[in-house]
């Protein structure tokens, strides 16, 4: 098993494009030959577009697309760029009348963090479908992850800047595997130890402290924090399942988020993620489920690690020694 780039795996194309100085942007997963698709949502405040889809009892079995996104609702909007883009292309579902691009879309809420009034458009999402025929991928304050942070339960004073964060595995078999986690949670983040490397700053926001023991001790939490966050992510491998497999995988990778982040797939979280087969490899579903949660975790290291100090917030490399 060795690590390999997320842009290595074939038949899937990853663009990002971002307004920085309104801290908010996405990032756009383009299956242009179809990919079966399954997702899971824990959160319980999502943002998010053509879901029912994925269902297994739904009739069409793939999809062309995949958004992550800024800007909360407002950013489902630009979903419609990405359907300009494949159907320019002749790329969709074909209802024999014309070819219907399916782009299913989940975003963050990112308006606390930059200006509030600006959200991704059709425009940059159409601007991330070009940048993906370029293998220019990005991480941390980049695409999605420009305006994301962590530690939200105090507001926005002692919250920390993070990203989007990609890992991925190539098996001796040939089996690739890959996560896109966009990092934006109520909570906290641990490394693979339980150490803390992210999340609620202390009160000289020099250091750390525990979201859960202040929600333990507090036994409440302050209305500044919810539907402010959500962390959002897609898994990609390049073994062939069926839609019903691919929503068992996504449910499997979620474990990624549990290993990572505490507390997690709260009421003020709409924490989700998509899962998506490009391939023809022939692999058991149990296998890619388990390898599924370990390549979200790392992505979401990725994502913590990866991310710059920006718009007056720290990042991990600024605090965790």
């Amino acid at each position: 098993m060795k690590e390999i780039a997320i842009t290595e795996i074939k038949q899937i194309k990853i663009g990002n494009a971002q307004n920085e100085e309104a801290a908010t942007g996405l990032t756009v997963l383009l299956c242009e030959g179809g990919a079966v698709c399954g997702a899971d949502i824990r959160g319980g405040g999502p943002a998010s577009r053509e879901t029912p889809l994925l269902d297994p009892l739904a009739a069409a079995e793939r999809i062309h697309a995949i958004v992550l996104s800024g800007g909360s609702a407002f950013g489902l909007d630009a979903a419609g760029g990405v359907m300009q883009y494949l159907e320019e292309r002749g790329i969709g579902f074909d209802t024999g009348i014309a070819k219907v691009p399916l782009v299913c879309q989940s975003c963050i809420f990112d308006l606390g963090v930059g200006d509030k009034t600006v959200r991704p458009t059709k425009e940059m999402a159409y601007a991330a479908c070009e940048n993906a025929q370029t293998s220019s991928f990005r991480p941390g304050n980049h695409g999605a992850g420009t305006g994301a942070t962590v530690g939200k339960l105090l507001g926005g004073d002692y919250m920390m800047k993070t990203g989007i964060g990609a890992y991925a595995l190539e098996l001796a078999n040939g089996l690739q595997i890959g996560a896109l986690v966009c990092v934006n949670a109520l909570g906290d983040v641990y490394d693979e130890h339980g150490k803390q490397i992210a999340g609620l700053l202390d009160e000289t926001k020099t250091g750390l402290r525990s979201t859960k023991e202040l929600m333990y001790a507090s036994c409440d939490a302050p209305a500044a924090t919810l539907h402010a966050n959500t962390t959002i992510g897609a898994v990609i491998t390049n073994a062939a399942f069926s839609k019903a497999e691919m929503n068992k995988i996504a449910a499997m990778a979620h474990n990624g988020y549990a290993r990572a982040i505490a507390p997690v797939n709260t009421t003020a979280d709409g924490d989700s993620v998509y899962a998506l087969s490009v391939g023809t490899l022939a692999a058991d579903v149990n296998l890619v489920g388990t390898l599924a949660a370990d390549v979200v975790q790392k992505a979401i290291y990725s994502a913590v690690w990866e991310a710059e100090s920006a718009y007056g917030l720290k990042c991990a490399r600024d605090i965790v020694k």
